[in-house]
């Protein structure tokens, strides 16, 4: 994964970070200059090496300005298509992303473990930067005094060493953090979905509890990491500290004996100073690699989660003439029909309606057909554009009445003309009532025009009358072509030309609205209860 983040933004990466080696390299060269001015016994001398810090500061200044552009817009660019390449996964027809994953854990993964992957074109450039800067620096010091060189180049590589030791947990700690953290969106993100019902339930006290304990866990595990972080940083800063410590009292004892001049050693100690920041630089990049692991995980289970159906690369048949038929169930819908199906049990509906809108094979995927071909051999995706499966509780869009139903007739079939097709429909359609957002979503269903239709509990929201005008709407509406009603409406079943009963997911009766009512008691509790 990180790889991949890397490999999309070489160019910007490799421009980063040539561009902030040369700003570190620049800032190495200061403390030099200044040993050289030092040196220096006349005016004219000082005035050309003074001209040379000035150049040398330009170009410090430039290359750090294009530099972190460079790398910034490489770290924003890579989190911003794999978050394309996240939400592409999780849309994708074939499903199989979303399973066992609340919706707010993927918006986390989808915004932060994706940002702090992307992070990475930022930290690369910053981390070769900062190894150009120990570079220069253990080179100049080599070339003042090879003890002193000596001394920086076996220095640094154990606080590198030691650094990547003390990154272990810190990497452990944010997979954890992120993981619950991730989870607190989740729920919060599910809890304010269903918040009208649980007012409705009385159950606020309860989900307040449920989210105060997921909130603790998760304040708990960003604690203990933060705590990690905040304990490799302090020890390699005081490590740090140390090494720096030593290299000026090794440059002093040096000048004290003479091996090296006052300018040698105003310039060993300003290399010894500067070499906190490349050091610095280091430590921050181990810890927003280990971050970035982490996160990277995360996103690569998603990327990598199998999908839900197989491919399926055939065409539909066309002209869709809209016949459906699942051989399991014993489900058989002439084109053109309204039917009716009664599930008492919801998993039998349930299972139906993933079946029908292909977000599950039922026994190796042969069981299903469209028009005599298997539903199995069709692409998802080209299903869809003749088969839509409107779901019980489908989400409305910020927006308006009309840019959510997409045409007037569509609102006026699904009894919302009453509606102002500009009303704002807000978020979640949180401006409108439970009803007017049902009959606004099967408006957007019936405006869809598919070859066939199912619709699944469309009017739990609607009194007797406007339930009574929709089932009217949808039958003029869906005039010859395949619609099937998944409910125990007795209104909407009435209305279908035929209704079947599904019992232990097969097919126990088929007949009309009446005269299962008349005959089939286990149909008239489940419809009439």
């Amino acid at each position: 994964m990180l790889r991949r983040v890397i490999g999309g933004q070489r160019r910007r990466v490799i421009a980063g970070s040539a561009l902030l080696a040369g700003h570190q390299t620049a800032e190495a060269l200061i403390p030099v200059l200044i040993g050289v001015m030092i040196d220096q016994r006349t005016f004219a001398a000082l005035a050309g090496w003074l001209g040379v810090l000035a150049v040398v500061y330009v170009g410090l200044s430039l290359s750090y300005r294009f530099g972190a552009l460079a790398a910034e817009g490489a770290a924003l660019s890579a989190a911003h298509d794999l978050r394309l390449a996240v939400v592409d996964r999780v849309l994708h027809p074939r499903g199989g992303a979303e399973a066992g994953r609340l919706p707010g854990a993927l918006t986390s993964l989808a915004t932060e473990d994706v940002r702090r992957v992307g992070a990475v074109n930022l930290a690369l450039p910053v981390g070769l930067a900062g190894l150009a800067g120990l570079g220069v620096g253990a080179v100049v010091l080599l070339s003042i005094s090879l003890p002193l060189g000596a001394l920086v180049l076996v220095g640094t590589p154990l606080l590198l060493w030691l650094g990547h030791l003390l990154s272990r947990p810190l990497e452990r700690r944010s997979a954890a953090e992120q993981e619950q953290a991730a989870r607190a969106s989740g729920v919060a993100a599910d809890l304010v979905a269903g918040l009208r019902v649980l007012k409705g339930l009385r159950a606020e006290r309860a989900a307040v509890e449920r989210y105060r304990r997921t909130s603790r866990d998760s304040l708990a595990a960003t604690l203990r990491a933060a705590r990690a972080q905040a304990l490799q940083s302090g020890v390699v800063l005081t490590l740090t500290g140390v090494f720096v410590a030593i290299t000026a009292y090794a440059g002093a004892r040096l000048a004290q004996e003479g091996t090296i001049s006052l300018g040698q050693l105003v310039s060993a100690v300003g290399l010894a100073l500067f070499l906190i920041g490349p050091l610095q630089m280091l430590a921050w990049v181990s810890a927003e690699l280990a971050q970035a692991r982490a996160s990277a995980v995360r996103v690569a289970e998603v990327l990598d989660e199998p999908y839900a159906v197989p491919e399926g690369d055939g065409p539909l048949p066309g002209p869709v003439a809209g016949r459906v038929r699942l051989r399991e169930t014993g489900l058989d819908v002439v084109a053109g029909q309204t039917v009716g199906v009664v599930a008492p049990d919801p998993a039998d509906a349930l299972s139906l309606l993933r079946r029908l809108g292909r977000e599950a094979d039922p026994g190796g995927g042969g069981g299903a057909e469209l028009d005599g071909t298997a539903l199995a051999g069709i692409d998802p995706a080209a299903l869809r554009e003749a088969v839509l499966v409107a779901p019980h509780d489908a989400d409305l869009f910020d927006g308006t009445v009309l840019d959510n139903a997409g045409d007037l007739e569509a609102l006026a079939a699904a009894g919302a003309g009453d509606l102002r097709p500009e009303t704002p429909v807000g978020e979640r359609g949180g401006s409108l009532s439970g009803g007017q957002r049902q009959r606004v979503a099967l408006a957007r269903a019936l405006a869809a025009d598919r070859p066939v239709l199912v619709l699944h509990e469309p009017t739990t929201a609607v009194d007797a009358v406007t339930e009574a005008r929709i089932a009217e709407g949808i039958r003029r509406r869906r005039a010859g072509r395949t619609t099937i009603l998944v409910t125990t409406s007795p209104t909407l079943l009435a209305s279908a030309d035929r209704v079947v009963l599904v019992e232990d997911g097969r097919v126990s009766a088929d007949a009309t609205h009446a005269e299962l009512v008349r005959h089939n008691p286990v149909y008239r509790a489940a419809v009439l209860a």
